[in-house]
């Protein structure tokens, strides 16, 4: 078992707080010196209230669970054999209603796209198992109750 941390810091700026008109900019600290900006979504809090170059809860968590899968893609690549070039992700999560009614992230879909060096590269079936394998052993994944799709590319030509 281990233990992963992250700590998160927000301060009142002078605003009244109690009436809900506050900024929700804060901070997030990973390990010792990563720090990244985060705020509410704007489809949840008004605009007013969010910073629009920081990351929301909503879009880490989708973050989360692409980064998850390209580590163990990445590993299990490597261990058949193939040498990953390049690998780029636009993954997107859905916010909307579940089975209860309340607000959740529904569904993730990853849409990775990734080009091998020619000469180790599998083809169009192995490389859509190797996404499959990685899905099932990725324990954000496992963690989570929302729909995931997988629409994988296998690129020929540079990523930009």
């Amino acid at each position: 078992m281990s233990t992963h941390r992250a700590e998160i810091y927000w301060q009142r700026q002078g605003e009244n707080f109690l009436d809900g008109r506050y900024s929700r900019r804060h901070e997030l600290r990973f390990a010792t010196s990563v720090r990244v900006v985060g705020t509410a979504s704007p489809a949840v809090v008004p605009i007013a209230y969010c910073d629009p170059d920081a990351v929301d809860p909503e879009a880490a968590f989708v973050a989360s669970l692409a980064g998850c899968h390209m580590l163990w893609f990445l590993s299990l690549a490597a261990a058949e054999g193939y040498r990953v070039d390049a690998y780029q992700d636009a993954a997107t999560g859905l916010l909307g209603r579940n089975a209860e009614d309340a607000l959740a992230i529904i569904e993730v879909t990853l849409a990775p796209r990734v080009r091998f060096d020619t000469e180790h590269a599998p083809g169009e079936a192995a490389h859509r198992v190797l996404h499959e394998r990685a899905h099932a052993q990725c324990f954000i994944a496992r963690s989570v109750r929302c729909e995931m799709q997988l629409n994988p590319t296998l690129e020929r030509t540079l990523l930009g």
